[in-house]
C-alpha cells in the first residue's frame, strides 16, 4: 500500500476534501462519505480505509463542504448531493469503477446519485431508513431506487432502522449484531467492538470481490 494523501476539491457547495488510502494494484475505488453528525473519523470508515487497500480497493474518504468549513450542522439533502456530484470527477480520475458509499446521510446521497453519476455499486452503512421512533417516515424509496448493486450494513439495534424493518428489495443486507447507528456494541454484548468492526470489513471485502 502507498501513503495516504488528501486533496481539496472545489464544488458548487464549497470546498470538499478527499483523503485517499490507495491500493498498490487497485481495481476499484470505494468512495465513502460521512453522516450528518460526524466525519471520516467514524469507526466503520476508518476500518474500511485500513483493510480494503490490501484487497485491491483504493478507499477515498470524502468530507462534505460543510465539514471542511467547520460547520456543526449538515445542510439540506439537495446540497449534500451537489457536493457529491462536484467531487465525483476526482473520484473517477484514476479510471477505475467507483463504488459510491457512505454512512447514514452519506448513504442516502450515494443511493440518490448512483445512476446519474455512473457508480458501479452502492455501499450503504447504517442506512437511516426512518428517523428514530418515526417508522412511518420511511426513506426506503431512496434505497430501492439506487439502481445499482447495493450492500446495506446495518446495526442490529440501529434506532434509525433495524435490519428486520427493511423492505424486500434487490439489495444485500448484512447485520452487525447488537450494533447501534455508529456500530457501537454494549459492553455486555456477546460480541466485542473489534469483532463487530470485523463483521463490517469482512462483509465489504466479500461483496466488493463479487463485483465485476
Amino acid at each position: 500500500m502507498t501513503k495516504e494523501t488528501s486533496e481539496i476539491i472545489g464544488t458548487e457547495a464549497g470546498d470538499a476534501r478527499i483523503t485517499w488510502h490507495p491500493a498498490r494494484r487497485a481495481r476499484l475505488v470505494l468512495a465513502v462519505g460521512h453522516g450528518a453528525g460526524g466525519g471520516i473519523e467514524a469507526r466503520d470508515l476508518q476500518a474500511l480505509a485500513g483493510v480494503l487497500p490490501g484487497h485491491g480497493v483504493s478507499v477515498a474518504l470524502v468530507e462534505q463542504p460543510w465539514r471542511v468549513a467547520g460547520k456543526k450542522l449538515a445542510p439540506a439533502p439537495k446540497t449534500l448531493d451537489v457536493g457529491w456530484r462536484g467531487l465525483w470527477p476526482a473520484l473517477a480520475r484514476p479510471g477505475l469503477p467507483v463504488v459510491s458509499g457512505g454512512r447514514s446521510a452519506g448513504a442516502r446521497v450515494a443511493c440518490r446519485t448512483a445512476v446519474e453519476l455512473g457508480a458501479a455499486a452502492v455501499l450503504a452503512l447504517s442506512f437511516p431508513l426512518h428517523p428514530p421512533g418515526r417508522p412511518e417516515k420511511s426513506r426506503a424509496a431512496e434505497l430501492l431506487g439506487s439502481g445499482v448493486p447495493t450492500l446495506v450494513v446495518q446495526g442490529g439495534n440501529d434506532p434509525f432502522g433495524k435490519p428486520a424493518e427493511f423492505p424486500d428489495g434487490s439489495f444485500d443486507l448484512v447485520e452487525v449484531p447488537h450494533g447501534d447507528h455508529g456500530f457501537a456494541v454494549p459492553k455486555r454484548a456477546p460480541i466485542t467492538q473489534d469483532e463487530a468492526v470485523t463483521v463490517i470489513t469482512d462483509a465489504v471485502v466479500k461483496w466488493v470481490g463479487s463485483l465485476g
